[in-house]
C-alpha cells in the first residue's frame, strides 16, 4: 500500500547522521572538518579497544573498525538507517519508518530542539567536548518477561543444574527478537527489578554474549539482590557465580573485570573473597581490585586454576576454605 511505501534514499539523504548519533547520547571527537571518532556505541560492540567508531560527515556514513563488530567478515558500517537498525536490533524497514517519523519530509518535525553545537542546517549535531564524559542513567525495570524459557542440554554440559537453572532464570529462549535462540541470563538490580536480560549464544554466534541497547552493566551486580549477610564471593562472570551459589556461597558477579563506583557502592559487605579467572587479564584486575577493596573491606584472594564456572562445587568448597 502506498501509505506503508518508505523512499529510503530521501531518508538517508535527508536525516544527518550526526544528529541522530547526538540522540543516542554518543560522544566522539573531531579528526578533521568532516570526520569524528570515538567508542563504538553498537550493543554487538564487546571488545576493550577505543576509537574504533568512525563518521564522515560529508558523506553520512560510519564504520566500526573492531573485529566484535563485524558483519559477514568485513567492518560493520553503513547510513544513518544501518546505524539504527544496529542500535535497535531491528529491520530495515522499521529503523527508516522511525527515521521517518522523527524527521518527517515536510511538516512540523517531531523531533526535539537540536543539541548545541547544531549548524543552522542541522549538518553537525554531535557535541563533542575535548575530555567527554558519558552520561549513565539508571536501568528502568523492564515492562515484560520472556517466555517458554527451558533447561537444555547446553546448561547440562556446563554443569549447572536444573535446579540451580531455575532458581536463577537461567535457560534457552526458543521466542522471536534479539534473544531468539540464545540462552537468557536475567539480570535484576539490587532492589530485585528486571532490568534485563543477556543472551549467550550456544551456535558460535557473535556476539558470544549480546546485552540490550540502552543497559548499564556498571549500575549492576549480577544476583546482588539474592545475597545478604556481610560475607561474598566475587567473580567475573555470570555463570561463575551460578556455580559458586550452587557450591553453597554467597556470591556476586562484576559481568567483566571492572568495577564501576556504583557497583563498588553496591559491595557494602565487610568481607570479600576475590575469586577471579586465573588467566593473566583476571590476575590483573585481581591485583587491581584488592588495592581498591582494602580501604574499605576486609579482602582475601581465592587461588583458582582456571575459572570457577568450570570447577566442581567439591573444589570451589576446597578453594574457598584455603583463601
Amino acid at each position: 500500500m502506498k501509505e506503508n511505501w518508505l523512499d529510503f534514499k530521501a531518508i538517508k539523504e535527508r536525516v544527518p547522521l550526526a544528529q541522530v548519533l547526538a540522540s543516542y547520547k554518543v560522544q566522539l571527537k573531531r579528526v578533521n572538518s568532516e570526520s569524528l571518532k570515538g567508542n563504538c556505541p553498537l550493543p554487538s560492540h564487546t571488545s576493550k579497544s577505543k576509537d574504533t567508531f568512525c563518521v564522515n560527515e560529508t558523506k553520512n556514513v560510519w564504520y566500526c573498525h573492531s573485529d566484535s563488530c563485524k558483519q559477514n567478515g568485513k567492518k560493520a558500517g553503513g547510513n544513518v538507517i544501518d546505524f539504527v537498525q544496529a542500535m535497535e536490533n531491528c529491520s530495515a524497514y522499521e529503523a527508516a519508518k522511525k527515521l521517518s517519523e522523527i524527521y518527517p519530509e515536510s511538516g512540523e518535525s517531531k523531533k526535539a530542539a537540536a543539541p548545541a553545537g547544531t549548524k543552522p542546517d542541522g549538518s553537525a549535531a554531535v557535541v563533542i567536548p575535548p575530555n567527554p564524559t558519558p552520561v549513565v542513567e539508571d536501568n528502568k525495570p523492564l515492562a515484560f518477561t520472556l517466555k517458554d524459557i527451558a533447561y537444555c542440554d547446553y546448561l547440562r554440559q556446563r554443569g549447572i543444574s536444573e535446579e540451580t537453572a531455575k532458581k536463577f532464570g537461567v535457560g534457552f529462549f526458543p521466542g522471536k527478537g534479539s534473544m531468539e535462540g540464545r540462552v537468557v541470563i536475567p539480570i535484576n538490580d539490587e532492589n530485585g527489578a528486571l532490568v534485563a536480560y543477556a543472551g549467550r549464544a550456544i551456535d558460535g554466534t557473535e556476539p558470544k554474549y549480546k546485552l540490550p541497547p540502552g543497559f548499564h552493566k556498571s549500575r549492576v551486580l549480577y544476583n546482588r539482590y539474592a545475597v545478604k549477610g556481610d560475607v561474598v564471593v566475587l567473580v567475573e562472570g555470570f555463570f561463575d557465580c551460578m556455580a559458586v551459589t550452587s557450591a553453597g556461597f554467597p556470591c556476586v558477579a562484576l559481568m567483566g573485570r571492572t568495577l564501576s563506583d556504583n557497583q563498588e557502592r553496591l559491595l557494602s559487605f565487610k568481607r570479600i573473597a576475590l575469586m577471579l579467572d586465573a588467566d593473566e587479564p583476571g590476575q590483573a584486575a585481581t591485583k587491581e581490585l584488592v588495592l581498591r577493596l582494602a580501604r574499605e573491606h576486609y579482602v582475601r584472594i581465592v587461588h583458582v586454576t582456571g575459572q570457577p564456572d568450570l570447577m566442581t562445587p567439591e573444589e570451589i568448597k576446597s578453594a574457598l576454605r584455603l583463601c
